[in-house]
């Protein structure tokens, strides 16, 4: 998947999620799990929280054409964590190494190196 954030453009390799996938998304998993993709309906809820989420991740909101409208670095245990704007999609990205690249486009690198 192509992404467009502040005039660049990154792939991504996600996994779409099942309509059980939507309440569960990286609870109980490891870090080293698969990038989520969560597709919405119009005005659809898309509050989000990280309760049995044991690794911090990163939540990027898009737009329907893929370019992120907002992103959030979650702490695990976090209660709840909504975007200002109606997503098409939100992009769960787990800290691990695979994805450190892509953590240092949004987050300070040494925000993310603590909890590896």
């Amino acid at each position: 998947m192509k992404i467009r954030f502040n005039k660049k453009s990154f792939s991504l390799d996600v996994k779409t999620v099942s309509p059980f996938g939507k309440f569960t998304g990286l609870m109980f998993k490891s870090r080293n799990t698969s990038n989520l993709l969560f597709k919405f309906h119009q005005n659809e809820l898309c509050t989000i929280h990280s309760f049995f989420v044991f690794f911090p991740f990163l939540a990027i909101w898009l737009d329907k054409n893929n370019n992120v409208l907002e992103w959030n670095f979650v702490r695990s245990f976090t209660l709840a964590v909504t975007p200002k704007n109606s997503p098409a999609m939100l992009i769960e990205l787990p800290l691990n190494r695979k994805n450190l690249d892509i953590f240092s486009l949004f987050v300070d690198k040494k925000e993310t190196f603590k909890y590896l």
